[in-house]
C-alpha cells in the first residue's frame, strides 16, 4: 500500500512538473524570482522531449509499482497519462517533438512580454 501511494505521488508531483514547465513562465510574469526555477525546467523539459528522452520520474513510479505488486508500464510520462486525454494515439517522436517545441514557442512568447514589461517598468 505505501509503495502504491508512493507512486501515485510521483505521478501527482510529475504531472505539476510538466503544468510548471507550460506554464509556470506566466506565473514568472508575476514573481519574476520565479524565471530562476522556471527556465531550467523548460530546458530540462525541452530537451527530454528532443532527445526522446525519459524523465527519470517515470522510472522511479514504475520501480514503486514493481515494488507494490502492480505492473509498470514501458513508455514516459506524458505516452501514459497525458496523451490518452488529448490524443487517441499513443506518442510517437513526431508528437514528441510537437510538444517540445510548443513548450520552447510558448515559453520564449511568455519571457519576451516579461522582459518587454521589466524594460517598461525600468527593472
Amino acid at each position: 500500500m505505501v509503495h502504491e501511494i508512493a507512486a501515485d505521488l510521483v505521478v501527482l508531483l510529475h504531472f505539476a512538473f510538466i503544468l510548471f514547465v507550460v506554464l509556470g513562465g506566466f506565473f514568472a510574469l508575476k514573481w519574476r524570482w520565479l524565471a530562476w526555477l522556471h527556465v531550467p525546467a523548460v530546458i530540462w523539459g525541452a530537451l527530454i522531449e528532443f532527445s526522446g528522452g525519459i524523465c527519470p520520474l517515470t522510472p522511479l513510479e514504475n520501480l514503486l509499482r514493481q515494488a507494490g505488486g502492480e505492473q509498470g508500464y514501458s513508455g514516459d510520462f506524458i505516452a501514459r497519462y497525458l496523451l490518452p486525454l488529448i490524443y487517441p494515439a499513443d506518442l510517437t517522436r513526431e508528437v514528441q517533438l510537437v510538444l517540445g517545441l510548443g513548450v520552447v514557442i510558448l515559453n520564449t512568447l511568455v519571457y519576451a512580454i516579461w522582459f518587454a514589461l521589466r524594460k517598461i517598468k525600468g527593472g
